[in-house]
């Protein structure tokens, strides 16, 4: 192994009976994948097609489900070639491309929703200042940085991982994660200290904006008219269910690898997959069910097709 980290491979160690399940654990994870890839691609072409949901909110939602699709794709591609596979291993280098892309679009899901929830603030709030405020200039500002500002901080923290000596070579868990940190011959300070910072950054304090925002939308909308409180909770209700779905899961990634938590290969394994499993299946099915306008525009597609 050396000091040659472009040749070192890791083991994947949190697979449970992979040998006898093989080809359930294929089917399960590409009809997930596929699930995953079709509801996603359905809600953002109805958004391209139609030029009635050509408005910010509705291309935020696209740009968020793309970035649900980018999410999934760094996983369940991997997934599937692991399960037919005799040795479930990963390059340590393309450990690190993995957990790069991983976190790097799971930071732009909270940059996203943050954008989503000022875009709703002004409606709401500002209704008149609107169109001047929420130009194609802004949303274009808005997307750009939500993906390239996690981007840019997750760089840093995995090339420095990625040149960090490593003493263990089996990783606990199906996908890289910050697991990989546990393999590093010496704990880092300035990995640590830089990781926190990270999540402060592109989660922590965008979620904080969020809740900060909707209570402020919800508390001006309850003073004024029951029209504009009907608006609010229509258009609010999908933002906040989808961001706390998606911290939940953060949570239990941040934790189950901090805490050490000592619990069994199999259940590590399904909570692992709620991670990458629920936020990209559920987010379209809120927003085609939750968003009138896309709602309305999907049975319209059904009863063509019927």
């Amino acid at each position: 192994m050396d000091d040659k980290l472009n040749l070192t491979y890791i083991t994947l160690d949190g697979y449970v009976e992979v040998e006898k399940y093989r080809y359930v654990y294929f089917v399960i994870i590409f009809t997930l994948y596929v699930l995953i890839v079709c509801f996603n691609a359905l809600i953002i072409c109805l958004i391209v097609i139609h030029q009635s949901l050509h408005e910010p909110m509705y291309i935020f939602i696209a740009a968020l489900l793309i970035n649900s699709i980018f999410y999934s794709t760094t996983i369940y591609p991997k997934l599937l070639l692991d399960v037919l596979s005799e040795k479930q291993i990963i390059s340590y280098t393309m450990c690190h491309v993995q957990l790069f892309l991983f976190y790097t679009s799971g930071g732009s899901q909270f940059l996203l929703l943050a954008a989503m929830a000022y875009d709703r603030y002004v409606s709401i709030c500002k209704p008149l200042q609107y169109p001047a405020i929420m130009r194609k200039n802004t949303v274009c500002v808005f997307l750009v940085l939500s993906w390239i500002v996690p981007a840019c901080q997750v760089a840093g923290s995995s090339v420095l991982s990625a040149t960090t000596r490593v003493c263990n070579f089996t990783l606990q868990g199906i996908f890289c994660n910050n697991s990989v940190y546990k393999l590093h011959c010496v704990s880092s300070r300035v990995l640590s200290v830089y990781g926190v910072i990270i999540l402060l950054n592109v989660a922590f304090f965008p979620m904080l904006y969020i809740v900060f925002t909707y209570t402020k939308i919800l508390i001006i909308s309850y003073q004024r008219c029951g029209r504009l409180r009907k608006k609010a909770a229509q258009t609010c209700f999908p933002h906040l269910l989808v961001l706390l779905n998606y911290s939940l899961f953060c949570t239990y990634d941040i934790l189950v690898v901090r805490l050490e938590s000592d619990i069994s290969k199999t259940v590590r394994s399904i909570l692992t997959l709620q991670v990458v499993l629920y936020t990209p299946l559920f987010n379209p099915i809120i927003y085609g069910l939750k968003m009138k306008e896309i709602s309305k525009q999907l049975k319209r597609l059904f009863c063509q097709v019927k």
